[in-house]
């Protein structure tokens, strides 16, 4: 009988043991799908800073692809003075000149000195051949007299023309608000900006 009883406790104690140890399993198991995922830090450290490292390498390319971009149309055109400047044979209005320079990245070019506005004239007189005339970046379509170039500036170099001493330019009032550089002489002269002229592109070196 004590035998019978030991065997029946012990078998007992076997059941409740087992039991217990299922009820741990599944204790963990519960704690393991509720315990959050730990991520590893030093992972996300090393990727972020391979991301950044990605980043840079682009910026730097386009920044390359831009400098590429721009010193192909400078070596078409003439450089001067820490920009450049590409004579547009096609004959357009000031507004369509305007827009297309910008969408090359330029704006219409603005000579600030005398010696750059020679530099212009001979290579229009290069480029365009001679009795040419090219849209500048200068106008006074927002307050009438007040010239100023494409990034609303007012002008501290100007060129027109005053032979005609009866009609200096400019002369041309509201219907001329738009100013041409001509090959023959130099000098500057105030259009209507409907008219189709060829163009002067100018863009800053990087």
């Amino acid at each position: 009988m004590e035998f019978r009883g030991v065997c029946v406790l012990l078998g007992v104690l076997l059941l409740v043991n087992s039991s217990l140890q299922q009820q741990q399993q599944q204790q963990q198991q519960t704690q393991a799908r509720r315990k959050p995922v730990r991520k590893d830090s030093t992972k996300d450290a090393a990727i972020e800073d391979l991301q950044r490292q990605i980043n840079d390498i682009v910026q730097e390319l386009n920044l390359l692809k831009e400098q590429q971009a721009l010193q192909t149309v400078c070596l078409k055109g003439i450089k001067t003075h820490g920009r450049c400047f590409l004579a547009d044979p096609v004959k357009k209005s000031y507004h369509t000149a305007s827009e297309d320079c910008n969408a090359l990245g330029g704006v219409l070019g603005t000579p600030t000195s005398r010696e750059e506005n020679d530099q212009l004239r001979d290579y229009i007189r290069q480029r365009l051949g001679s009795d040419q005339q090219a849209w500048l970046g200068v106008n006074d379509m927002v307050t009438e007299g007040t010239w100023v170039d494409q990034t609303s500036t007012s002008i501290t170099y100007k060129n027109w023309d005053t032979s005609n001493s009866r009609s200096p330019q400019p002369d041309g009032g509201q219907s001329q608000n738009c100013a041409v550089l001509v090959e023959a002489s130099g000098k500057w002269l105030d259009e209507n900006c409907r008219e189709k002229k060829a163009s002067l592109c100018q863009f800053n070196i990087v």
